[in-house]
Parts: C-alpha cells; structure tokens; sequence
C-alpha cells in the first residue's frame, strides 16, 4: 500500500474511532495527518523528542487499525452505502422489486436476523 493510500485510510479511520484516542494522540495525528507538519515541528510544539512522535503515531495508527478490526464500524458502514447505491440505481431503472429486496436484505442484516 503506498503512502497516499494509507494516510487516507488512517484518515478515515480516525474520523471514525479519533475520540477514542487520547488527547494527546489526537494532537499529534491531526498535526501529522491534517495540518502536514513535520516530525520535528510536532516535537517542538510540545517539547518532546521527534522519535516520541514518532513512536506515539504509531502507536495511534496502529490502535486505530485494532479499532476497526474488532468494531468494523467503517467496513460496516461501506457495506450499507453500497446497498443503498445500488438500490438507488434499481429504482433509477424501474427496478423497484429489485431495490425492495435489497433494501429488505439490508434492513434485517442490520436488525441481526
């Protein structure tokens, strides 16, 4: 995975799951991740080593990749906004028995039954 692909991914993730890091985590990921500043201008705001930010967004990308792994709120959250695309697009194209079912499929998926 190249480095674009994975900092849109940690992205996303903390979008979902950011709250549930620390404040400090938080600080430092959206220094990193959001404001694009260096290791270095991190440690330096917060008078801390550059190997400790380091070590601390590594720490956080990794806790929120265990996050999803045991929530899936993103991978869940995916799997409904393409059932609803697709739906869309059955009812788009008067295919509404089609779009009925799938919306029921996902509908009782979500219920647990």
């Amino acid at each position: 995975m190249d480095e674009l692909t994975k900092n849109e991914k940690l992205g996303d993730l903390y979008a979902y799951y950011g709250p549930l890091l620390t404040a400090g985590q938080q600080s430092y990921f959206e220094d990193y991740y959001y404001n694009d500043l260096s290791l270095g201008e991190i440690a330096d705001n917060h008078g801390v080593s550059r190997q400790a930010v380091y070590d601390n967004l590594r720490r956080s990308s990794k806790a929120l990749e265990n996050y999803e792994a045991k929530l899936h709120m993103q991978k869940d959250y995916n799997q409904i906004e393409d059932v609803i695309a697709d739906a869309l697009f059955a009812i788009d194209n008067d295919h509404n028995s089609t779009a009925k079912k799938e919306l029921t499929n996902l509908l009782n998926q979500m219920r647990g039954e």
